[in-house]
């Protein structure tokens, strides 16, 4: 089918980023709303919070959840570019590639830091 020949014609780079888009729309369909989840994206410290939207969106391309962050390790608060995705505190709203994200039975961290001893 010409589907198959249009596959082959990508180039190395361009087959991949295929892959992964495809990886991304799968995994994003298997998530919810109110999921809790860890969001794992390369070169930061894993992050736990709640999935507040999941889909795509208008500044990249593919599929994105959309991150309510337990701590204020974010960019956002939901709002990207003037359009608001999502209601959270500043700093606590980020999006990450399904791929990068897990959910599943993440409770929120007790951080007891040495002043609440």
């Amino acid at each position: 089918s010409s589907g198959i020949n249009a596959e082959l014609s990508l180039r190395p780079g361009q087959a991949k980023l295929a892959a992964q888009a495809e990886e991304n729309k799968e995994l994003a369909l298997k998530m919810k709303i109110g999921d809790r989840c860890e969001a794992r994206t390369p070169k930061q410290p894993v992050r736990r919070g709640e999935v507040m939207f999941v889909g795509q969106v208008e500044f990249k391309d593919g599929y994105w959840v959309g991150i309510k962050f337990d701590e204020p390790v974010g960019k956002h608060d939901g709002v990207v570019e003037g359009k608001r995705y999502f209601k959270c505190d500043n700093k606590y709203g980020a999006f990450c590639q399904p791929r990068h994200v897990e959910v599943g039975d993440f409770p929120p961290e007790l951080d007891f830091s040495d002043d609440e001893i």
